[in-house]
């Protein structure tokens, strides 16, 4: 698979995910808040998975898609 192409599973992990490590270590990744998204984008973010995850969620994020998240999230 191209990691260019869409991957609903990445949404999936957006909702369930927790962050591993960090100032807010077990919270969802979802549930991050901007200014700590904008950080890792400033000083770089973790490689791999996670880093991609992250960079995720800040594009959604700043482009107010959070809305498209809610059906996912388990109640």
């Amino acid at each position: 698979m191209n990691t260019n192409e869409a991957n609903p599973q990445i949404l999936l992990q957006l909702v369930s995910m927790q962050m591993p490590f960090g100032k807010y270590k077990g919270t969802i990744i979802c549930n991050l808040p901007v200014s700590y998204l904008e950080w890792f984008q400033r000083k770089g973010f973790p490689e791999g998975k996670l880093g991609m995850i992250l960079q995720t969620m800040l594009e959604i994020k700043m482009n107010g898609l959070e809305y498209l998240l809610n059906p996912l999230k388990r109640k």
